[in-house]
């Protein structure tokens, strides 16, 4: 299903080859708002449906198989139906989904994840990573007495009341629909890594008791941090009386087996999991100081945070992470991973460089980024951050008819990645990057000959 700059209409390509899709996009237009079940998956003008996929592929009902880069939106290191998982997770349905009690696969679940990570003195399950967020927000008001928390502009930590301000573009916009002005004063916004107003921040505003961000950086690096800034804002939350909590629902078990902490050396309070914690199936967990999640905890004459949950640590979701964390903690997947996405960046770049100068190629660890319309200068280094790490620049408003054009053809030249975007696993290989290097160079010729790019 290649296609040439010469085709006419990228959209009209689109439409023709994915017949299947766009049949089922009808009818699920009649059941669901916006015809989706996840905002990312929504495309124009109508998003592809995926009936199996296995390794680095996947395959949509129309027959067309694509090298995957939404990685479960990032919650697959090892791949699509890595053998081990699947063997795990059929074993454990066999015997039972739900047991309505304790059990021994939590128990083994949690041993390893305090074997891992390196702040987790006590662990607590949730469903997702939403709930993980949640709770450490409210463990952190109970344990500091002060009811703010600060979060960086573009850090996304889930979709409840306290945490979506300043989420998404535009930035200027601090009111989100649905959330009341009450809640969301309580949440303190400045942009990342802007040392001088941080340590304002904290120390003029002693009502903020905790501070939240992703670690490599918000909307999973789209605006990368630095180990030296991570290690500042350690020293001024430790000053000011802050908890810390490390946001690892995406990085934790990827960046290393560890988690972004254990990479830059730098202990948290509190982490948030999901994602690969599951192994690709749902599942989370706030992890940290036995003290604070103390919390949790029935004691004489002392509050308790009430904390139930039909699935948490349900057996199934264990026995997915169980499998894939054992298979993570040697570390060979995350190094694996890590390297494909230097290959894939700096072979994209090496393409930009001679065709394509306006568009650029950056990340960290095994993710990656692409930004159209760059001026600036090119990479020189691993560690390159385009436009100097500017928010306007990275993760500003986007424009969507490029990037929904640029979708398109990656689709039709067997590619999938959402946005501009996307995660390495441990089962992709060099071939798949050298195939998606050239669906790149294809895609952005085809832009080109439209006039969009």
């Amino acid at each position: 299903m290649s296609i040439t700059a010469a085709e006419p209409s990228l959209r009209h390509q689109f439409e023709t080859e994915f017949a299947g899709s766009k049949a089922r996009y009808a009818k699920a237009q009649r059941i669901f708002p916006d015809g989706v079940t996840h905002d990312l998956r929504k495309l124009e003008p109508f998003p592809v449906y995926i009936e199996r996929a296995k390794g680095s592929r996947k395959w949509d009902v129309d027959g067309h198989e694509f090298i995957d880069f939404w990685s479960g939106h990032g919650a697959l290191l090892l791949g699509h139906c890595h053998p081990t998982v699947v063997r795990a997770v059929q074993e454990t349905v066999a015997i039972g989904t739900h047991f309505g009690g304790c059990h021994d696969l939590e128990i083994a679940w949690g041993e390893i994840v305090q074997k891992l990570v390196p702040s987790a003195e006590r662990v607590r399950f949730t469903a997702s990573g939403t709930e993980s967020t949640l709770m450490a927000l409210r463990l952190a008001r109970m344990f500091t007495n002060r009811p703010k928390v600060l979060k960086f502009v573009g850090h996304f930590h889930g979709w409840h009341d306290f945490v979506m301000p300043a989420a998404y573009a535009p930035y200027e916009t601090i009111s989100i629909p649905g959330i009341p002005a009450d809640v969301s004063s309580n949440t303190v916004v400045i942009p990342p890594n802007d040392l001088a107003l941080l340590e304002r921040s904290l120390s003029e505003d002693l009502q903020i008791g905790a501070v939240i961000l992703e670690p490599t950086g918000g909307h999973w690096g789209a605006v990368p941090i630095r180990g030296e800034f991570l290690r500042e804002l350690r020293r001024l939350t430790e000053k000011h009386g802050q908890l810390l909590i490390f946001d690892e629902v995406i990085t934790g078990f990827r960046v290393h087996p560890g988690g972004a902490q254990a990479h830059f050396g730098i202990n948290p309070d509190l982490t948030t999991l999901a994602k690969i914690l599951a192994g690709g199936l749902p599942g989370g967990a706030l992890v940290g100081r036995a003290d604070v999640l103390a919390g949790i905890e029935t004691k004489p004459n002392r509050p308790k945070m009430r904390h139930p949950g039909t699935f948490n640590a349900n057996p199934v979701s264990a026995a997915a992470g169980i499998a894939t964390l054992n298979e993570v903690a040697d570390g060979k997947p995350c190094r694996r991973a890590n390297q494909l996405a230097d290959l894939l960046r700096a072979k994209l770049n090496a393409v930009f460089d001679e065709r394509f100068p306006d568009w650029v190629a950056y990340g960290d660890f095994s993710m990656f980024h692409v930004r159209p319309g760059y001026e600036g200068p090119r990479p020189n280094s691993p560690d390159f951050i385009p436009y100097g790490g500017v928010i306007e620049k990275l993760d500003g408003p986007k424009n969507t008819r490029l990037i929904t054009a640029f979708r398109h053809g990656l689709l039709l030249n067997g590619v999938d990645w959402p946005g501009l975007g996307g995660w390495l696993t441990a089962a992709h290989s060099e071939a798949d990057i050298e195939h998606t290097v050239a669906a790149v160079a294809a895609t952005i010729e085809s832009l080109r000959a439209e006039g969009i790019a």
